[in-house]
């Protein structure tokens, strides 16, 4: 009967924590529950694709991103928040790239918002390597209304597609990374397109999910170098400006 007694002036004090840390233990629940490289994530994506496609008005990005969002109140998804969305989209007006990579597709919606903002000569590449989610996020940018000109869907894990990047799709520097895929691949991934020449002179990289334990390592790296500077934080998703960065063949941006 004393554990009660215990307990109970403790109850206010983790209401409060969690309130504070809410981000961090969303983070943190959707890592272990639903996590990106869980086995169950292409069904979630199919699910999220379902309701999307039965509810949302073709052509229009908009009604597919709202679409999005109401699934997302009331079904687990992987789709980010919407004020992470709307700190997305300002960065994509900021940066107006040529040339824009997306690593961790998901369902497709962050290539969506990206897309819509787009000028209209620039090329969004969007990796994912899961098959069927790859499948579903595809279909669903076709369903927002954008063409296959506007945007190429790369079906492998990062670290097989961005050295193919140059060679595969002549790709030759890009001027916005989105990281929201495996964050254990966040460094790797990054010394990656930094080997393949593949950062403009102030590209902008949007990184996901940074609060995690596994992103030490890469946060660790980008204080430590002289070539990035982090530019605005909103709740988990870290904006980095790099610097001098070199690059293989002819800036596009």
């Amino acid at each position: 009967m004393w554990l009660p007694a215990v307990y109970l002036p403790l109850i206010p004090v983790f209401v409060a924590m969690a309130i504070r840390y809410r981000e961090q233990l969303g983070a943190f629940c959707r890592n272990v529950f639903f996590g990106r490289a869980g086995k169950h994530s292409g069904t979630r994506v199919q699910r999220a694709h379902d309701f999307v496609l039965m509810n949302s008005t073709h052509g229009q990005p908009d009604s597919v991103l709202q679409t999005f969002d109401l699934y997302a109140e009331t079904q687990p998804s992987l789709v980010i928040s919407r004020e992470k969305g709307e700190f997305l989209d300002e960065v994509v007006r900021k940066a107006t790239p040529a040339c824009a990579l997306v690593l961790g597709t998901q369902c497709g919606y962050s290539a969506i918002r990206i897309l819509r903002l787009l000028p209209p000569s620039s090329k969004l590449y969007t990796v994912e390597q899961d098959p069927s989610a790859a499948e579903a996020a595809e279909e669903m940018i076709l369903v927002a209304g954008f063409k296959h000109s506007q945007f190429q869907m790369v079906g492998s894990p990062s670290a097989v597609a961005i050295p193919q990047m140059l060679t595969g799709f002549d790709v030759r520097a890009v001027g916005l990374v989105l990281m929201d895929h495996d964050v254990e691949q966040y460094l790797p991934d990054l010394q990656a397109l930094e080997k393949e020449g593949l950062l403009s002179t102030g590209c902008t990289l949007l990184v996901n999910n940074i609060d995690l334990r596994e992103a030490q390592g890469f946060l660790h790296y980008i204080h430590s170098s002289p070539q990035y500077s982090v530019v605005h934080q909103v709740q988990d998703m870290l904006e980095i400006q790099c610097h001098q960065c070199s690059v293989k063949g002819t800036d596009p941006v």
